[in-house]
């Protein structure tokens, strides 16, 4: 049985997710649909990756049930305006062959648009059922404060977090106001896997590395959206959640030294 989080909105949100960033075409539907049949119902695209038609390809493929899966798709940055979300969530959901997207985020924060205005139209597809929960994603503390003064409820804020750059004071800030964190590049791009602790876990747990980090971001409460178009990878990623880390262990990940984030869209600074 697939675990998972409850989200504010009311939906079950899987636990552990599959990333297709840079997978297009007929690579990206083979990665989906293999993803699929591993035991993957989390899915999670964007707009900006040009790959809807490629992800509902794999879907179909698969034979899994719409329903049985969680679709997440981002809000591209140009789109931001009331009436281009939704022209663009309309033109989402014909690319992705689906009535619904269970979780819509927008991408990055865009001060050249209230965010006020982005929920809006957010709010409206909800209440309509062409999206089941709202969410962010790169919203540091200051852009989710802003989202709270229009009254729109936003479940979850995915952001780059992996055992050197954890994120630590963002995911307490969220864990108060009940949002869920999404940890994207929690591999840190493979910088990450070097690690000498990671490395040592890895043995002690006989594991991978990627394993130790992705049951790491999960233990802390997180949810896991790993990449890879390679079938033993998708399935190692997959299997990442059948072992038991010990609490002393999480905690000197939790403890590891800072470094800096690796993506940045120039919205840190606000």
């Amino acid at each position: 049985m697939t675990k998972t989080f409850a989200l504010k909105a009311g939906v079950a949100m899987p636990v552990m997710g599959f990333g297709t960033s840079r997978l297009t075409g007929n690579v990206g539907a083979e990665a989906v649909r293999h993803a699929l049949e591993v035991g993957y119902r989390l899915l999670d695209t964007a707009d900006s990756y040009g790959n809807h038609e490629a992800v509902a390809a794999g879907i179909k493929s698969s034979g899994v049930p719409r329903e049985e899966i969680f679709l997440t798709t981002k809000i591209d940055g140009d789109d931001h305006a009331y009436k281009d979300v939704l022209s663009a969530t309309k033109r989402y959901l014909e690319e992705l062959n689906t009535d619904y997207i269970d979780l819509l985020l927008i991408h990055w924060p865009n001060r050249a648009v209230p965010v006020g205005e982005t929920l809006k139209a957010m709010q409206e597809l909800k209440d309509a059922g062409k999206i089941r929960a709202i969410g962010v994603s790169n919203f540091t503390r200051h852009h989710l404060e802003d989202t709270f003064q229009t009254g729109v409820e936003v479940s979850v804020n995915q952001v780059e977090t992996h055992p050197a750059f954890n994120q630590k004071d963002l995911r307490e800030f969220c864990a108060e106001h009940g949002i869920i964190i999404t940890a994207y590049a929690p591999l840190g791009r493979g910088a990450d896997l070097e690690l000498p602790l990671l490395v040592e876990l890895a043995n002690k747990y006989g594991a991978t590395a990627p394993q130790i980090i992705l049951n790491w971001i999960v233990s802390r409460g997180m949810v896991a959206i790993p990449r890879s178009k390679t079938p033993e990878r998708i399935k190692e990623n997959f299997e990442s959640l059948d072992f038991t880390i010990e609490e002393t262990d999480l905690l000197r990940i939790d403890a590891f030294p800072q470094g800096k984030r690796i993506f940045s869209g120039g919205e840190f600074d606000y």
